[in-house]
């Protein structure tokens, strides 16, 4: 039977993570670990989970890495073990009791197969979708989820290859790992998980959804307000995730695209409420995505 590291990173959040860890003690696949990395938090949460779950390995960053850094930190620990997998799970989910089972399946049954994940609801809404595939638009530089926010009435229940496979659940094999390397530290957040997943299919990997495989994750239904640090990534790491991996005509389509709604009138907005400040982060974005 494949083994599993489990990785959790966690900051400022235990009552999740403990609520997370409580779900896969009772999943019915028996060869796995929990890596806990903490992100240097000061809410009690090293203490809370190592007295709580004492046979988890719990790692202090000492300080906020970031979803990248962070998860690579569990990442190497697991690589010096003898895993067959690695799979990073977000603390703030559920899962069901057949998640890992499916999905090592699916994976053990073509050597083929790099990465996959499971289906994923909104825990607050359990019959919603919010991941069921991932599909990204080289031309315009966008990803989208499958499905989400559309009840699940059975129509992504075809195991399927896909574009990507979000960061919050994706299981990848040591082998894809040992080959294509771990997070991009130099992206921070957004789009790690999908560069990740081009590298793995660049190296010839199938990424694959696994529908049997389910879990549900603590976001909000409807979409937030971007704070400045996510507008920054979100700028930049598209720049960046485009340079990579769009075609030379994909990219000529891109840029203007990218310029047009991601920098003018991003910047416009800015200037007329008078965030100066958010107007060079914008800045800022673009020189790095253009030069990382």
């Amino acid at each position: 039977m494949s083994s599993v590291a489990i990785i959790l990173l966690n900051w400022n959040n235990y009552a999740d993570t403990m609520d997370c860890i409580r779900s896969l003690e009772a999943i019915n696949y028996p060869d796995y670990h929990i890596i806990v990395a903490d992100n240097g938090s000061s809410d009690g949460s090293v203490v809370a989970i190592s007295e709580a779950f004492p046979n988890v390995t719990l790692v202090e960053n000492g300080k906020n890495l970031g979803f990248a850094a962070g998860n690579n930190v569990g990442i190497r620990l697991a690589l010096k073990g003898a895993y067959d997998y690695v799979l990073l799970l977000n603390n703030d989910t559920v899962v069901d009791p057949c998640f890992l089972r499916a999905m090592v399946a699916t994976a053990d049954a073509d050597p083929a197969i790099g990465i996959v994940g499971p289906k994923i609801y909104y825990y607050d809404d359990p019959k919603r979708i919010w991941f069921a595939g991932g599909h990204v638009n080289h031309w315009l530089g966008e990803t989208s989820h499958v499905g989400q926010n559309e009840l699940d009435d059975g129509r992504y229940d075809v195991i399927k290859d896909t574009d990507f496979i979000t960061g919050c659940a994706l299981l990848i094999k040591r082998k894809a790992l040992e080959e294509i390397g771990l997070l991009d530290e130099r992206m921070g957040f957004y789009f790690e998980d999908n560069d990740l997943c081009a590298r793995a299919r660049k190296r010839g990997y199938r990424i694959v959804y696994v529908p049997e495989a389910k879990i549900w994750h603590k976001v909000a239904s409807s979409a937030g307000k971007v704070n400045d640090l996510q507008l920054f990534y979100f700028t930049r790491n598209r720049l960046i995730f485009m340079r990579r991996y769009a075609s030379r005509f994909q990219f000529a389509v891109f840029l203007p695209y990218y310029v047009l709604r991601y920098v003018v009138l991003k910047l416009a907005v800015a200037l007329i409420q008078l965030k100066l400040d958010q107007a060079k982060l914008i800045l800022r974005a673009v020189y790095e995505g253009a030069t990382t």
